[in-house]
C-alpha cells in the first residue's frame, strides 16, 4: 500500500517570518570611496580604537626624482636597464634643494609656533620607488633632516616607474611614444610593458597599504601624540606614477588624468589636511600652481571642497560622484 501523501504545504518551504515592527530609527547608509573612509574607524575596530582613532599624517607629500641621465641622454636607456638610471649632477642638487624646502615646511609649522624647538614632535616618513634615481632622491632630500625627525623608510615596488620594456630602442621608442599619443595616453600599453591603467591597478593596490597604515597608526609611537600629530607621509616617485596615484585619490576621470602634466626635476605637491581633515592641495599651492600642471576649472571647484570637508563626506557636484556626470550630453534627437 503506498504511503499516504505529505500535505501540500509540507512540500514548501517555510513562510518568512516577518519581524515585529519596531520604534527604532531606520538606519542611514552612506557611500565611501577612496579617502572618504580615511580616518573613519573600520566596523570591526575594538571599542578603544573606535574611541581614540589614531591621528592622521598631517600632510602626503609626492615628490618625482631629481634629473636623471636618461632625462638628458635617451641613449642611457639603450645600454643600462632602466631600474639603474642614476641622477645627474643636477639632478643631486634637484634632490638637495627639495629637502631642503620639506624641511622648511614641516619645521614652520611642526608646533604650531613657526619654531623647530627640540620639544616639537613633526617627523616625516619616506615611501620610496627601488629604482636608482628615485633612491637617490631619498638620499638628497634625506640630508635635510636630522635622524630623529625620520620615522622610517620604505622600499615600495607599485611606485615604481612605468615600465617601457626593458632595454629600449630609440628609434622604435619615439615610433611607440607617437602612437601613444594618437591612441591615448592612459591606455596605450608598450610592447612587453605597461600602459598607464596598469600603473593605476598597482597604484590602487599600493593606495590600501596606505591607507591601512594610516588607519593603524604605524606612523605614529604609542601614546599618540596631542594635537594634530604632525607626521609628514612622502612618496619619492616618477612623474607618471604620481599622477596616476592622484587620479586614483581623487577619482579623476580619464580625461583629467590625460590633461595632467608632470612634476618639474625635484618638485614635490603637497597633500594637506584642510578645515575637515581630508587631504586637499589648495591648503598649500595656489589656485594658478594647479592650473600650470594642468587642473581643469572642475577639479579645482572639487579641491576647494575637498579644503572643507570631512572624512565620510561626498561631493555630489563632481563629475564623478553625482549628478553633474551627465550634463556634457546631448539629449537624444526626438523622431
Amino acid at each position: 500500500m503506498m504511503p499516504a501523501a505529505a500535505p501540500p504545504s509540507s512540500s514548501k518551504c517555510p513562510p518568512a517570518v516577518v519581524p515585529a515592527t519596531t520604534s527604532a530609527r531606520p538606519r542611514r547608509l552612506r557611500c565611501r570611496c577612496c579617502e572618504d573612509t580615511l580616518g573613519v574607524p573600520r566596523r570591526r575596530a575594538s571599542h578603544q580604537q573606535a574611541d581614540n582613532p589614531p591621528p592622521r599624517p598631517r600632510r602626503i607629500v609626492l615628490v618625482r626624482h631629481g634629473e636623471s641621465e636618461g632625462n638628458v641622454d635617451e641613449a642611457a636607456y639603450t645600454r643600462v636597464p632602466d631600474p639603474r638610471i642614476g641622477l645627474t649632477a643636477k639632478g643631486w642638487r634637484d634632490a638637495e634643494a627639495c629637502g631642503r624646502r620639506l624641511r622648511d615646511l614641516f619645521s614652520s609649522s611642526g608646533s604650531g609656533s613657526g619654531s623647530d624647538d627640540d620639544d616639537d614632535d613633526w617627523k616625516v616618513y619616506f615611501y620610496v620607488s627601488p629604482y636608482r634615481r628615485t633612491l637617490e632622491t631619498l638620499r638628497g632630500v634625506g640630508r635635510a633632516f636630522e635622524p630623529h625627525r625620520i620615522a622610517g623608510v620604505r622600499e615600495e615596488p607599485r611606485l615604481r616607474e612605468q615600465d617601457f620594456g626593458n632595454f629600449q630602442d630609440r628609434e622604435r621608442m619615439r615610433a611607440e611614444k607617437e602612437a601613444r599619443r594618437r591612441y591615448g595616453r592612459f591606455f596605450y600599453r608598450f610592447p612587453s610593458g605597461e600602459s598607464a591603467a596598469d600603473v593605476y591597478d598597482r597604484i590602487s593596490g599600493f593606495r590600501e597599504t596606505l591607507r591601512a597604515d594610516i588607519d593603524l597608526g604605524r606612523f605614529f609611537q604609542e601614546p599618540h601624540p596631542p594635537g594634530r600629530g604632525d607626521m609628514n607621509v612622502v612618496l619619492v616617485s616618477h612623474g607618471l606614477t604620481l599622477r596616476v596615484f592622484l587620479m586614483r585619490w581623487y577619482r579623476w576621470t580619464v580625461r583629467q588624468f590625460e590633461g595632467l602634466g608632470n612634476l618639474a626635476h625635484g618638485g614635490a605637491l603637497v597633500m594637506q589636511t584642510g578645515h575637515g581633515g581630508r587631504y586637499s592641495l589648495p591648503v598649500h599651492h595656489t589656485a594658478d600652481e594647479l592650473r600650470e600642471l594642468g587642473f581643469t576649472h572642475e577639479m579645482l571647484q572639487d579641491q576647494m571642497w575637498q579644503k572643507r570637508a570631512k572624512p565620510g563626506d561626498l561631493n555630489c557636484s563632481f563629475v564623478t560622484s553625482g549628478e553633474s556626470f551627465f550634463d556634457p550630453f546631448t539629449p537624444p534627437p526626438t523622431s
